[in-house]
C-alpha cells in the first residue's frame, strides 16, 4: 500500500509539473465574482487549485484525526463508566453482607462463616515422573529402565 501510494504521488507530481510547464498562456482566476490579482497564466491557476486541494486535504486529515480521538475517548469513558458501575454494585453487595453480619453479632447470634472469595485455584501436585521448578526432586528408581549413562543420571540430577 505504501509503495502504491508513493507511485500515485510521483505520478501526480509529474502530471502537475507537465501542466505547469506546458501552459503559459494568459488566464484569469475569479472567486465568488472577484478577480484574483497576481494570477494571470494557466500554470498559476493550476498551482492555486493545487494549493486549495492541499488545504482541503489538510482540513480533512485534521477532521479525521479529531473524529478518531473523540471515538477513542468515548470508548474509554464508556469502559470506565461500566467498570465504575460494576465496582459500585460489588461494594453495595459487600456493604449489605457486612450489615447483616453486624446485626447478627449485635443480636448475639454467631456470625456465619465467611463465604469463600473467588481466587486462584490451589496448585495441583505434579504428575508422577514430572518435575516442576521449585519442587523437590524425587530421587528413586525410574519407571522405565534406561541403559548406559542415562540409567545413572538424569538431566535434573546433574551438578554441572
Amino acid at each position: 500500500m505504501v509503495f502504491l501510494g508513493l507511485i500515485l504521488a510521483a505520478a501526480a507530481v509529474t502530471a502537475g509539473a507537465g501542466i505547469v510547464m506546458a501552459n503559459d498562456g494568459s488566464a484569469s482566476l475569479t472567486i465568488f465574482g472577484y478577480a484574483v490579482p497576481g494570477v494571470s497564466t494557466h500554470w498559476q491557476v493550476f498551482l492555486t487549485g493545487a494549493a486549495v486541494a492541499v488545504v482541503f486535504m489538510l482540513g480533512m486529515m485534521i477532521a479525521i484525526v479529531g473524529f478518531g480521538r473523540r471515538m477513542r475517548t468515548r470508548r474509554d469513558l464508556r469502559y470506565l463508566r461500566e467498570e465504575h458501575e460494576e465496582s459500585l454494585t460489588t461494594l453495595e453487595m459487600e456493604k449489605r453482607r457486612l450489615q447483616r453480619e453486624l446485626a447478627q453479632v449485635r443480636r448475639g447470634e454467631p456470625a456465619p462463616a465467611p463465604a469463600p472469595r473467588p481466587g486462584p485455584a490451589a496448585p495441583q501436585p505434579p504428575a508422577p515422573g514430572r518435575h516442576v521448578a521449585g519442587a523437590p526432586h524425587q530421587t528413586g528408581p525410574r519407571e522405565t529402565p534406561l541403559a548406559g549413562a542415562a540409567a545413572r543420571t538424569t538431566f535434573f540430577d546433574r551438578k554441572d
